[in-house]
């Protein structure tokens, strides 16, 4: 019985030392700019993202409405 709670308690460690919500590629400022014709016609605030949800805003397409395209672009 002791080495059942033993191995219980060590796994319950293990599981709450190794996260599952660790930082995923760190943390960029992104933000929306519109392009027509190859020239920048404006932008969106600058806001920084991390881990996941800069993994989702770097994989957001490009977004083309008549001669107007919308860009994400993160540094």
């Amino acid at each position: 019985m002791k080495r059942k709670l033993f191995f219980g308690a060590a796994f319950l460690f293990i599981m709450f030392s190794v996260s599952s919500c660790e930082e995923l590629g760190g943390c960029k400022v992104c933000q929306d700019v519109r392009y027509e014709a190859g020239a920048v016609i404006g932008a969106s605030a600058e806001t920084e993202f991390c881990g996941t949800q800069l993994i989702q805003k770097e994989a957001t397409p490009d977004l083309t409405i008549g001669s107007i395209t919308t860009k994400v672009e993160c540094r």
